[in-house]
């Protein structure tokens, strides 16, 4: 049996805070921070717990209002298997590939270099043809880890995207953040992973892999913020307003 996920106790903290405090359906649940607070956990985690609640029916979000309890009862909607929350692999993935990259720029070779620059321009013309990008990121990703001309990173770095792949929680988080502005920042920061690459600079590709994902994680973290007025359904399905 796997080890017991964090998000999800603190998804069952909640639950406790709508029993204990006879929450309703259409109730706002206390703000994200207080949360975090009141349960001493990082709002990563509060966010991680609220995703599986919203897929699990508990919770539903109004723009820019906040998260409000749906009229599903508590335990009797869909449940969710025990999968990674997605800043857990984030900051997996910043703490390993960092660490790939700065040795696979030691170790690269110039028909990595070659493949490496194809695999980008393939993500900017997937970008511009309004392509979601998916496969060309996992690509480039996975490239710079061949790069270490070592199979077992290579099959680290795979597995990693694996659970990336297999995972509700994190396509309800990052599948509807994949528009131009964002990309183009995020191939931009491809860019600077290439050309530190290409110095062979073990440093600064440490650094750029470590600096791209940490833009990842705060861009989802601004993006999924339901309690921010410009915030836009990008984590939940908006809910309608009536009256």
């Amino acid at each position: 049996m796997g080890e017991r996920r964090q998000y999800r106790d603190v998804a069952r903290d909640i639950q406790d805070i709508i029993r204990s405090e006879a929450l309703a359906a259409g109730d706002r649940l206390p703000p994200e921070r207080g949360l975090s607070d009141r349960l001493g956990v990082s709002r990563s985690l509060v966010r991680e717990a609220l995703i599986l609640l919203e897929i699990e029916g508990v919770v539903e979000v109004r723009k820019g209002s906040g998260i409000y309890i749906s009229d599903t009862p508590l335990g009797t909607g869909a449940q969710v298997r025990d999968d990674i929350g997605p800043f857990e692999l984030l900051q997996a993935r910043q703490l390993i590939e960092s660490e790939v990259a700065g040795f696979a720029a030691r170790m690269v070779t110039k028909n990595d270099i070659l493949r490496l620059r194809e695999a980008l321009a393939r993500e900017r013309a997937d970008m511009a043809d309004g392509d979601p990008g998916y496969d060309g990121d996992r690509e480039f990703h996975r490239l710079i880890a061949e790069a270490t001309q070592n199979s077992v990173l290579v099959d680290v770095v795979e597995e990693l995207w694996r659970k990336r792949e297999q995972s509700p929680m994190w396509a309800r988080l990052h599948d509807r953040i994949f528009e131009t502005e964002y990309r183009r920042a995020w191939l931009d920061d491809h860019e600077a992973i290439l050309a530190a690459l290409q110095a062979r600079n073990p440093e600064q590709a440490r650094a750029a892999m470590c600096q791209h994902l940490g833009n990842v994680r705060e861009t989802l973290m601004a993006l999924s913020d339901v309690e921010d007025p410009s915030f836009d359904g990008y984590l939940f399905e908006p809910v309608a307003q009536t009256g």
